[in-house]
């Protein structure tokens, strides 16, 4: 007799001391443990003999509470690997991602860039648009440096490919990775002794903190006088992975707009561990500037309903933790504030009550898994909208 079983593990792991040089050795014999990690679930076959059970459980020091009975089939996602017996009869057809007629026209997106920005909708845009971006930048005579967050990656990465291409062109190339990124802390780490092999600028993750935002920047000489250094940017709500970005729905700016290239210039200097010189003003910055002027709009919001006009918040976002953004927009609510919450995941605001009476909550399912997030803040008609890689979660701001 056959019987199926699944072990779940205790993945989570703490570093004493973050500040030590060897951190990136440290969290690699850290994740490597995952795999003899304390047993917190064992699902099995509720068909399977006591006495078998039993055996199980001592072999494996299982607690009764960790005792899953589930049916025969644990892993259903495996069989999306089995041919389909009936042809493609029952499979979704994805629509092809839609043209930028920017870009379409003009194949040099630095120098489309020079003109306006460009917001991408992945993928119902192409993510190639932004590799293309890359790629160009790493082969441009003119560009100097390059400049790159990474959180989770692909692997065999052409993101990777493209940073690797430019050091070895001659471009001055830095990464920050993160390589607290749950469950890719090995990818990262490998894809960094790749990019350092190839002569690129390593930083790793930042004492205290993980590090989840999504940027690109690129410097390139200019024929302006004005300016003889020209800036470029990517700003996205997901990551630098081309293979999540077909699932994935995703926002990205790419832009040479100088507010948000001199904020840009100030998070690199900050993860380079330079001194903070010049306040964000464009970008909202967790552990600088990103949860008070979040509080400083809400209260907004609150003034303008009070005073007899429209206050509205839509907030789109994976998670919604944070008990103070939480009792924020409770109090809007009471002000009569209109809020429209669409929550991908976890959610801890409570909704229907009579402190709640305003708010709407909408969890969109389909094709794509939703993983932008946006903020959009009415304002009396002078409205702000924000694109973020945060979620309203106490670790992430």
């Amino acid at each position: 007799d056959c019987y199926s079983i699944k072990i779940s593990r205790d993945a989570d792991f703490s570093l004493e001391n973050e500040d030590q040089k060897d951190i990136a050795e440290r969290i690699l014999r850290k994740v490597r443990k995952r795999k003899i990690g304390a047993v917190t679930r064992f699902q099995y076959d509720r068909d399977m003999p006591d006495y078998f059970l039993d055996y199980l459980c001592e072999a494996y020091e299982i607690e009764q509470e960790e005792l899953l009975p589930s049916g025969r089939y644990l892993n259903l996602s495996d069989l999306a690997q089995l041919p389909n017996p009936v042809g493609n009869s029952l499979k979704q057809t994805l629509p092809a991602p839609l043209r930028v007629p920017e870009l379409e026209t003009d194949t040099s997106v630095l120098r489309v860039l020079r003109k306006q920005d460009v917001l991408l909708n992945f993928p119902y845009q192409s993510f190639d648009y932004l590799l293309r971006f890359l790629m160009q930048a790493a082969f441009d005579p003119k560009v100097l440096e390059i400049k790159v967050t990474q959180y989770r990656v692909a692997e065999n990465s052409a993101v990777i490919n493209s940073l690797i291409s430019a050091a070895k062109n001659g471009k001055k190339v830095t990464v920050f990775v993160e390589l607290k990124a749950r469950f890719d802390e090995e990818n990262n780490y490998f894809s960094s002794e790749l990019m350092q092999q190839a002569g690129i600028k390593i930083i790793y993750s930042l004492p205290g903190l993980k590090v989840h935002a999504k940027l690109a920047y690129v410097r390139k000489r200019s024929n302006d006088a004005d300016e003889p250094l020209k800036g470029y940017a990517y700003l996205g709500t997901g990551n630098f992975n081309e293979k999540t970005a077909r699932i994935y729905s995703d926002e990205g700016l790419l832009t040479s707009n100088k507010a948000f290239i001199r904020d840009i210039d100030e998070i690199f200097r900050v993860l380079e561990g330079k001194p903070y010189v010049h306040p964000f003003k464009h970008l909202l910055v967790a552990q600088f500037n990103m949860v008070p002027d979040i509080h400083k709009m809400i209260e907004r919001e609150i003034k303008h309903a009070k005073s007899g006009g429209l206050g509205y918040i839509i907030l789109k976002m994976n998670s919604l933790e944070d008990r103070d953004m939480i009792d924020a927009l409770y109090r809007a609510s009471e002000a009569g504030v209109k809020i429209d919450l669409i929550i991908r995941g976890i959610c801890c605001l409570v909704p229907n009550q009579p402190y709640s009476k305003n708010i709407t909550i909408t969890r969109i399912v389909d094709a794509y898994l939703e993983h932008s997030r946006v903020w959009y803040f009415f304002n009396e008609g002078e409205e702000d909208v924000y694109l973020a890689s945060a979620d309203w979660m106490e670790r992430n701001l």
